[in-house]
Formats: C-alpha cells, structure tokens, sequence
C-alpha cells in the first residue's frame, strides 16, 4: 500500500509518536497511523545522556522487533540503530553531561523508516528541550 506517503510524512509520524503524552494518546496516533498505512511505536527513555545513548539505541531496536516495524534481523537493526543514532547525534550538544528524559518515535512506511526522539534535557527543573529525527531507507520485506 503506497498511499503517495513521502519520507517527511513518515517523519511527521515518528515525532507523533514522539509527542504523544500517555500511553493512551499513544495507541490513538498509533491506530490513526496504521489507517494510513503506517506502522509505528514509541518507547520511553530516561537517565545521564552519555552513559544512556547505547541503552536508548537498544530500547528503539527492540521496540521496533517487537512491535512487527522492521524484521528482527540484521538489516532491520541496523537501519533502527543507525537512525536512533542520528537522532541523538542531533540533540547531543545540548546533552553531553546531563540528564535526559523523553520518548523515542518509530515509524515505517514501505522503505523509509523514520525515529525521532523528543527529550528533556538538564539538571533538576532546569530543563532545555530537544528534538533529534533521522530518516533510513531499507527493503521491503
């Protein structure tokens, strides 16, 4: 199902899934997007940054086998992986030595899978925010 879906509708996806605020808001964008055609989910993430970036890559990969978003094999992995990484890159200077908290998107339309990552960065209520989203071509499977 092609639906004329671009990368930056899959973008735009990915961060929904990013934004949503509860679980339930989350399953709501999630069924609005499968209407659509898009397979999509979403996972939390908290902790120091820099000792957190391979915990965060993992809980992206895992989520996205999981959920049936990329096949649980090498290929899928690494587009998840290497699009989680991105991402962070992305909101890294900001990072570097704090703490950060937020929600990892995932989302897939036929070759382009998109992660967007939105997160509160800093110490105590002296939050900044950030926003990371990288986008991966892969087969289809």
């Amino acid at each position: 199902m092609d639906n004329g879906l671009t990368s930056i509708d899959v973008g735009r996806a990915a961060l929904r899934m990013a934004l949503s605020e509860t679980r339930q808001d989350e399953q709501e964008v999630r069924l609005a997007l499968s209407r659509r055609g898009i397979q999509a989910v979403a996972v939390d993430f908290g902790g120091e940054f820099i000792s957190s970036v391979k915990k965060i890559i993992e809980r992206a990969v895992v989520a996205a086998q999981r959920q049936g978003v990329v096949a649980a094999n090498h290929v899928g992995e690494g587009a998840v992986a290497g699009a989680a990484r991105a991402a962070l890159e992305q909101i890294s200077g900001k990072a570097i030595g704090l703490n950060v908290g937020g929600k990892i998107g995932i989302a897939r339309h036929g070759e382009h899978l998109c992660v967007a990552i939105y997160a509160g960065v800093g110490v105590l209520n002296l939050n900044e925010v950030a926003v990371g989203l990288a986008h991966r071509s892969l087969p289809l499977e």
